[in-house]
């Protein structure tokens, strides 16, 4: 059973950075994508951004293009969301997920098979 634990939220000011972390236990998340994806008060959840186990291939929804990066480092079981130049509207709870590669559509939330509790992102004007 894998398990997922989201760290790295806070209130920052428009502009500003934030680097969230995802840690996974239980079974290497080797065969697995894992995702990004957030969710704004009175909003559906939506994608941010996924990547393949070496990071060799990244998805990311266009809003955040240029300015967030995702990386996983395969020995810590990790998988992080650099922030940069964040915008009020990118204010919400951010999950991790992760689901199997064969068979995940990286953008679609429905096709992940395990989630993190979600941590708090509020960006200031």
């Amino acid at each position: 059973q894998v398990q997922l634990v989201e760290s790295g939220g806070g209130l920052v000011q428009a502009g500003g950075s934030l680097r969230l972390s995802c840690a996974a236990s239980g079974p290497t998340l080797r065969e697995y994508v894992v995702g990004w994806f957030r969710q704004a008060p009175g909003k559906e959840r939506e994608f941010v951004a996924a990547a393949s186990w070496n990071s060799a291939i990244t998805y990311y929804t266009d809003s955040v293009k240029g300015r967030f990066t995702i990386s996983r480092d395969g020995a810590e079981n990790t998988t992080n969301l650099q922030m940069r130049s964040l915008k009020p509207e990118d204010t919400a709870v951010y999950y991790c997920a992760a689901g199997p590669a064969m068979v995940v559509q990286p953008t679609n939330p429905g096709t992940y098979d395990y989630w993190g509790q979600g941590t708090q992102v509020t960006v200031s004007s």
